[in-house]
């Protein structure tokens, strides 16, 4: 299995538009050592060269292509190497960019839960409009563990699992979530046997999330806020990471805490960071940290193979 980091950040993009907080206003003036990335998204192959799955669709896919060959592989007048698109969750920052394939000459492949469908149909009718160009194919996510697999796209196998985080600010399940607003996603491949477990928006580590975490050769998830009062601190929001559905890293019950209770051979890797988070600074303290629990910061074009 090959799994190509499309873009690692949280929405907005780093450096975002327009902050001047002290990442973003450091990677302009050139005073802080960091590297620019896009909104998070990866794309996962069976192996390098053959077609696969877009985990959400950000956007800024249209560069994400554009700078990695592999979406593009030529073989005809119009192609993609995108099978398949599953969204974790029904975000700006997850689904605007399906509004950017929408030159395909067929359905768009489209895996979700009921409730990012209801959203993505009502709240932010983003499937409706593609109806007036290519129109999607959705296939429905099950939450049960059952197993589903992406046509095209063969020996990789997928199971969802409901997570505790927010729904869409546009979703009428935004302060009260309903299973199947976020998801992670265990990705196998069973040629090796190998898996990898992705949950870019994570709330809460439950059992059953920390069970599939366990099981995973590699896990790739949230990142975006380094305290839980990261954005109160800095007067850009009065709630904390925890009230929009991000597990902070640091601190009692933080990500760091739960990584480290992962079996040694466990590759972790931290995905959808925010602007403000000080881990995007390579000559942080808290990216030194990371660094001594064995934890890696996800970056654009960065590729994990299992």
């Amino acid at each position: 299995m090959r799994i190509t980091v499309l873009g690692s950040s949280a929405g907005g993009g780093f450096p975002q538009w327009n902050c001047n907080c002290h990442n973003c206003a450091g990677w302009r003036d050139g005073s802080v050592r960091a590297k620019a990335r896009t909104q998070s998204s990866i794309f996962v192959q069976p192996s390098h060269g053959q077609d696969g799955v877009l985990f959400n669709a950000s956007p800024d896919i249209l560069e994400q292509i554009r700078t990695n060959p592999i979406l593009q592989p030529s073989r005809a007048l119009r192609d993609t190497a995108i099978a398949g698109v599953v969204l974790m969750d029904g975000q700006i920052d997850h689904a605007t960019g399906l509004f950017m394939l929408r030159e395909r000459g067929s359905p768009l492949p489209l895996w979700c839960t009921d409730p990012v469908e209801e959203d993505l149909s009502r709240g932010n009718p983003i499937l409706r409009v593609l109806d007036h160009y290519c129109r999607v194919d959705r296939h429905r996510i099950g939450l049960e563990g059952e197993a589903f697999e992406v046509p095209g796209v063969p020996d990789l196998q997928f199971r969802a699992m409901p997570l505790s985080s927010k729904a869409a600010p546009y979703s009428p399940h935004r302060e009260q979530s309903v299973p199947g607003d976020n998801i992670g996603m265990l990705i196998s491949d069973r040629r090796s046997g190998l898996s990898a477990f992705y949950a870019p928006g994570l709330g809460e580590i439950t059992p059953p999330v920390f069970d599939a975490m366990s099981g995973a050769d590699a896990v790739l998830v949230d990142g975006t806020f380094w305290t839980d009062d990261e954005m109160i601190g800095l007067g850009l929001s009065r709630k904390t990471a925890r009230d929009i559905g991000h597990l902070p890293q640091s601190g009692p019950g933080g990500m760091i805490e739960w990584l480290g209770r992962l079996p040694r051979h466990t590759r972790r890797l931290l995905i959808h960071i925010n602007n403000t988070n000080p881990i995007l600074d390579e000559d942080s303290g808290e990216r030194a940290a990371l660094g001594r629990h064995g934890i890696e910061v996800c970056e654009d074009h960065m590729t994990i193979e299992l």
